[in-house]
Formats: structure tokens, sequence, C-alpha cells
């Protein structure tokens, strides 16, 4: 049975190491006969949450801006896969917003159920990954539904394509491919 997969590839770098992850991720998903579409946040507007917690009345933003189209999609996808550089042992900054601006999904009947996590960094120790794990998980509570159902992590990787022939990149294919 096919699956509606979004893959959010939050690298401010286009073509960075996340994204090439997101890209293994998607090309597996879709080889396996699945229904896949990939956002990018490099090219997006995402203002900050603002707190006001309106939309746990409306299910809707009062930011009108492409996180709100994104967080739309994620309601509607079986599987969420997020792609992140990591930062200072975290996920970048444009996801966290984006998790932060995903707040009207919370009330509402939401699809997904398995959430995926592709993360590069330029340190390779394999706890490098941890926060970034640690603060998805913290999102993913919040949807009693959903799981973290895998992660890929790719250490030791810096500039645009120095994640070429790292041994991730087929992870994050096999993994999209099962997923």
């Amino acid at each position: 049975m096919s699956k509606n997969i979004l893959v959010i590839s939050t690298s401010p770098r286009k073509g960075g190491n996340s994204d090439c992850l997101a890209d293994e991720f998607v090309r597996g998903a879709r080889e396996a006969g699945n229904q896949v579409e990939k956002v990018t946040l490099y090219d997006k507007t995402i203002g900050f949450c603002k707190g006001c917690l309106s939309c746990q009345n409306t299910q809707h933003c009062i930011i009108h801006d492409d996180a709100e189209v994104i967080a739309q999609k994620m309601l509607t996808a079986d599987i969420i896969a997020f792609a992140t550089p990591i930062y200072y042992y975290g996920m970048c900054g444009q996801m966290k917003t984006m998790l932060d601006r995903a707040n009207p999904l919370f009330p509402s009947d939401y699809q997904f159920r398995d959430i995926y996590l592709l993360a590069a960094a330029a340190e390779e120790d394999e706890h490098t990954v941890d926060g970034a794990v640690t603060g998805l998980q913290g999102w993913i509570d919040c949807f009693e539904k959903a799981r973290l159902a895998g992660t890929v992590f790719a250490g030791g990787v810096t500039t645009v394509g120095e994640i070429q022939n790292h041994p991730a990149l087929e992870k994050a294919y096999e993994l999209g491919k099962h997923a």
C-alpha cells in the first residue's frame, strides 16, 4: 500500500549534506512505490512562533507564511522525515522554528505516525546527534499516535558535497525504501 511521505529538508544550504541524506531517503521511498514530496526550508519564509496559542482553537496559525502551508502538508502525511545539519549538538534553528510553527497540528486529527530524522555534522562522534534526537522526540511526545521510527547520522562532513560516498547515504536510502 502506497504511503504519503513528506520529507522536510531544513538545511539553510541548498545541496548541503543533510539535504543529500533527504534526497537518498526520497529515492528509496519512491522506489518502494510511495508518494513522496520533498520540501526545502532554505528558500522559504518562516517566522517565529509568537506563543499566542490561538492555533489551539482555530488549528491555523495567525502568521501567514510558508510554515502554514508546510504544517498543512504535515497534517496529511503518513510519514514525515526531517533532515537537519547538526549545529552546536542540536538541530538547526530552521528545523526548530518549523517544529514550533507546527503547533496548530497538536489539537488536530493528524495522519502521521512514523517520524524519521536524517542528520549530518562536522563532528564524527555518534553522540553528536543526541541533542537533535532529544529535541525531535520532545515534539513527537506531544503527538501520542506518532513515534520516532528511525535515525540516520552522517558524521565527519562539513563542506557542501563532502557527504559523497558516506555510508549514511545508503542507510538513508534503505530507511526510505522501508518506511
